[in-house]
């Protein structure tokens, strides 16, 4: 699947400006739609965990055009949430209120078209989260091809 790398990048830009607002929908729409995720942050100091997700879409939108870059990069993400407790079961709690959070920020901008590359988008970027977890390795202390 291609991605419409014009489009995340120009949507993207228009939510910048509104960073924290962004993030704190992001986790307002997290807990309230999935409670069963808060413990997961218990200890983290949240405004600094806004700003590091904030810090992840940034990275993601530079290095749309860079797929190797990109790749490496969510793997390693993905392999580093394991020690947070993520587990394969929260990525499409996360991608919902990503999407809910894009469609806040952007109001008019939220088109279908919009909404669908922001879909696919997020479908890659936790296709290769999940692959860097392995979590079946993991659960089996097996290594890591």
């Amino acid at each position: 699947m291609a991605l419409n790398i014009e489009l995340l990048e120009r949507s993207f830009t228009q939510v910048t400006p509104n960073s924290a607002d962004f993030t704190n929908h992001f986790y307002t729409t997290l807990f309230a739609d999935y409670p069963e995720v808060q413990p997961l942050f218990a200890n983290t100091p949240m405004k600094a965990q806004g700003e590091k997700l904030f810090q992840s879409l940034v990275l993601v939108i530079n290095n749309l055009r860079q797929p190797d870059v990109l790749g490496n990069a969510l793997r390693g993400l993905g392999t580093k949430h394991i020690q947070y407790g993520v587990l394969p079961q929260h990525y499409p709690m996360v991608g919902s209120s990503l999407l809910k959070s894009f469609e806040a920020i952007l109001g008019t901008s939220w088109t279908p078209e919009v909404q669908q590359a922001w879909t696919e988008a997020y479908g890659a970027v936790a296709q290769l989260m999940l692959e860097g977890a392995d979590y079946l390795s993991e659960s089996l202390n097996l290594p890591k091809q």
